[in-house]
């Protein structure tokens, strides 16, 4: 299994399970706060993952990924954030978080 089709099998459980959570709660997302999220776990991704790749920590087989890098991340690496921030305020929301959007 490509590190391309695990990403979307998780993409697709945390979009899913964030979209029951939100049909059966009936909450808006913020999506202001939740693009801001977004783009700052993006940047911390490409600035920290491309430093643990430069430092030797760790290293993907080209087998394995799509070939699309940010600098010496791959793509894939992208959407493990993109997925808490599709997830993480849905189930805020079922878990009776503070309801100030």
């Amino acid at each position: 299994m490509t590190y391309l089709v695990l990403c979307v099998l998780f993409l697709g459980v945390a979009t899913g399970l964030a979209a029951v959570v939100r049909w059966a709660t009936g909450r808006r997302t913020p999506w202001r706060r939740t693009a801001l999220a977004a783009a700052v776990l993006l940047l911390l991704t490409a600035v920290f993952d491309n430093a643990m790749i430069a430092a030797g920590l760790f290293a993907y087989s080209d087998a394995h990924i799509s070939g699309l890098r940010v600098g010496l991340a791959p793509v894939e690496d992208f959407a493990y954030p993109v997925a808490a921030v599709v997830l993480l305020p849905a189930l805020w929301s079922l878990l009776g978080g503070d309801d100030d959007h």
